[in-house]
């Protein structure tokens, strides 16, 4: 992978860590979907999921924003997923 999605990777595994119980199970994979489009496959510990999701999606929603944000200063478009 070049360098596209440095910047996300490392914004949402940072989120991600201050979020769960087990920051050390945390792992974020970037996978290229396009010139200029990044995925980030987000997993954690199996208890540690919910926390990161949170009610109703909320927590979920607000890291796939800050994620967008982050990507933009990179030019790109990012999505985030949240594997079990």
């Amino acid at each position: 992978m070049s360098e596209s999605g440095k910047i996300v990777e490392d914004v949402v595994g940072y989120i991600v860590k201050q979020i769960v119980s087990n920051p050390d199970e945390v792992s974020v994979t970037m996978i290229e979907q396009g010139p200029d489009e990044v995925l980030a496959e987000v997993r954690t510990a199996k208890g540690d999921l919910g926390r990161v999701i949170g009610r109703r999606g909320r927590v979920a929603r607000a890291i796939r924003t800050v994620a967008q944000a982050a990507a933009e200063e990179e030019g790109v478009t990012a999505g985030v997923e949240f594997v079990d």
